[in-house]
């Protein structure tokens, strides 16, 4: 199991989730958040406002997969997340060590999905 999260433009969430879609990985977490990468100072434009600074606003999704659905989620993140210019953000992959349903008290794979 891992967990995958990815930091990407705010404009490029409904890129990346109709490719997770694709893939049939349905199962996200979005979060707002503020940081910035090698970028730092580089104006961006959010909704039609200028900004300048060294907190920048991303999208973060956490997303909890099985080993066979690894490789895949990373492409369809890439894939709609991709512009080419700097700030187009990252992927962390980690080790999960488990997983629990709340609903059934299901662990481990079967709890993700």
């Amino acid at each position: 199991m891992k967990l995958i999260t990815a930091i990407i433009q705010p404009h490029k969430l409904e890129d990346v989730k109709k490719e997770l879609y694709a893939k049939e990985v349905n199962l996200i977490t979005v979060s707002e958040c503020l940081g910035h990468g090698k970028q730092k100072g580089v104006d961006e434009f959010y909704r039609g406002v200028k900004e300048t600074g060294n907190l920048l606003r991303k999208i973060r999704i956490d997303i909890a997969v099985n080993e066979n659905f690894v490789d895949k989620t990373i492409k369809a993140i890439v894939k709609g997340a991709y512009s080419g210019k700097i700030g187009d953000g990252k992927i962390f992959v980690t080790e999960l060590l488990n997983c629990v349903r709340i609903r059934t008290s299901e662990e481990g794979p079967s709890a993700i999905g």
